[in-house]
């Protein structure tokens, strides 16, 4: 059975998007993969979108939501470092990843964010594989 994720931060308009489209990608084979934010939003922030383009990544069918928008029970909640409280979400694992928001900077902060979070993505997937989460 698939563990439901969902990857949050303030305006689910870039890291967590860049997660969930990471995660889609690469382990939808072991994760039911959801974004969402805190704060509305009204779009994907574009160097987030670009970035991933160029790693072979579409997330053109996804868009910034509100935690009300996925499941109220979760498997594994990855906050992605708010600079505020963190939301809470019921789940049995949580990581905050505690990655800086690269909105507003260069792009080459976007493509260091993106490469940050396949990492780290991978590596979720890895333990979900082995049981471990």
């Amino acid at each position: 059975m698939k563990k439901k994720v969902a990857f949050v931060c303030v305006h689910n308009s870039c890291r967590s998007q860049m997660a969930e489209g990471w995660a889609k990608k690469l382990g939808s084979h072991v994760l039911e993969v959801y974004s969402a934010g805190t704060e509305a939003y009204p779009e994907l922030k574009p160097g987030a979108v670009k970035v991933m383009e160029e790693a072979g990544v579409d997330m053109s069918g996804q868009y910034p939501k509100l935690l009300t928008e996925i499941p109220q029970e979760l498997d594994i909640l990855i906050t992605m470092g708010c600079n505020v409280v963190c939301p809470f979400v019921p789940n049995n694992h949580s990581e905050d990843w505690g990655l800086d928001d690269p909105s507003g900077g260069p792009i080459e902060g976007f493509r260091e964010t993106r490469d940050l979070i396949k990492a780290k993505v991978e590596d979720l997937i890895h333990k979900v594989e082995k049981g471990e989460i």
